[in-house]
């Protein structure tokens, strides 16, 4: 079985422990993707004031009964069920491959947002944007309708977004070594041991990832698929116009961080096969990470110029309760050495995932000042946001971020 997604959905096994999701009213077939419609009770089955959630980048395709789960059953806060109580329908839209590129998947998103306006009862705006990668997709799909002659008007009041990585997402350097380490040693006969690497590798992470490495010895920097998205998305005019632009961030905004120290060894595991040491993200001059396969001789991989950065504010990656000791970034890291019979010492389990000043656009996640200042409303390319009070798991749907989201639909669309 495939044993978890890496970056925080549920694996199969987890997935069967929630309840079954309701029956969509409606389900959509979309090119490259699917959506279900959920009705708000108050509009009687019809389609009348549509808001589209998008799900966000993780292995394979989308799981619309995971991520409904994630809005109503796993989090703190019913957000479709506040959604349906102010008279708004909800369309949960996935794709068929969460880590394509995010223009394809946005084409799937313009798709269903064409569809809700087809459908839709009377003339009201809608809401649309999403969670994680999904409100890059949303965001790439709107713009691009408002300027593709050949597409019509998205009809939008309100574009939203939920920890969406405006400026880049961080993954650790010595994390993406050692998935690269362990599909060169063993990913050939076992597929798990190269499921990490290929991730990390697939066109949405490449776009997404503000430092990226295709293999060891890489230099780290962004990859040519990410520059070539950006250009691409600053060819539309960046973001979608005339419509409200909002956000939430599952970090804080006041550049306090997490408490996870720099240049720390944050996981270490030694066994027959091999050895590896993991450690957190320091300024200056750093060896990341040393990976030995047993009767070789050890790789050190090198990293300078980046900050401190497994320790800012921000969404944590998030962690899986349906795992043995909740694995985040780094506990995944340590589940994969004990996976390879290595006796194993987890010092830190997960990391920054998502800084808070990319989730809400308001500075470059590459400068240490930025990443570890307070953040206000003039900084941000957004109309409004709201940040959490306390460091939490990325895309967490909490009654802080999601009532402010339903209060912001409803008092605008």
């Amino acid at each position: 079985m495939t044993v978890v997604n890496v970056w925080g959905s549920l694996s199969p096994v987890a997935r069967s422990a929630f309840p079954a999701p309701p029956e969509p009213h409606d389900e959509w077939p979309l090119t490259g993707g699917t959506a279900w419609v959920y009705y708000s009770p108050l509009n009687r089955r019809q389609l009348v004031r549509p808001v589209i959630l998008a799900d966000g980048f993780s292995l394979g395709a989308s799981d619309l009964g995971e991520l409904w789960a994630g809005l109503e059953e796993n989090g703190r806060y019913r957000f479709v069920s506040e959604l349906h109580a102010a008279g708004r329908d909800v369309i949960v839209l996935g794709y068929d491959d969460r880590t394509a590129s995010i223009m394809d998947n946005a084409d799937t998103a313009i798709e269903c947002i064409r569809k809700a306006i087809s459908e839709r009862v009377g003339n009201a705006r809608l809401a649309v944007g999403g969670f994680s990668m999904g409100g890059m997709v949303t965001r790439y799909a709107l713009a691009k309708m408002q300027r593709d002659r050949n597409l019509p008007d998205p009809e939008t009041a309100i574009y939203l977004s939920y920890d969406t990585p405006h400026r880049g997402a961080w993954l650790p350097i010595s994390m993406q070594a050692f998935a690269h380490f362990l599909k060169d040693n063993w990913g050939a006969n076992h597929p798990i041991f190269g499921q990490f690497s290929d991730l990390i590798n697939s066109s949405a992470a490449r776009q997404m990832a503000r430092w990226h490495i295709g293999k060891i010895g890489d230099e780290v920097d962004q990859a040519a698929e990410r520059i070539t998205f950006l250009k691409q998305l600053e060819a539309l005019g960046g973001w979608p116009k005339g419509m409200r632009k909002i956000g939430v961030a599952n970090g804080v905004a006041t550049g306090a961080g997490n408490g996870i120290d720099p240049a720390r060894t944050a996981t270490s595991g030694r066994g027959e096969l091999m050895e590896a040491t993991l450690r957190t993200q320091a300024l200056g001059d750093q060896v990341v990470a040393t990976l030995h396969k047993a009767d070789e001789s050890p790789l050190e991989v090198h990293v300078d110029g980046l900050p401190d950065i497994d320790g800012a504010a921000g969404g944590l990656f998030p962690e899986n309760p349906m795992l043995p000791g909740n694995p985040g970034s780094f506990g995944m890291a340590a589940m994969l050495m004990g996976l390879l019979g290595s006796e194993t010492d987890l010092q830190v389990n997960s990391s920054c995932f998502i800084p808070t000043v990319s989730a809400v656009a308001a500075g470059d996640i590459s400068d240490r000042d930025t990443l570890y200042s307070p953040i206000i409303s003039g900084d941000s390319e957004l109309d409004a946001f709201a940040c959490a009070s306390n460091n939490e798991g990325h895309t967490t749907m909490t009654e802080e971020l999601g009532a402010w989201l339903v209060n912001e639909i409803t008092s605008h669309t």
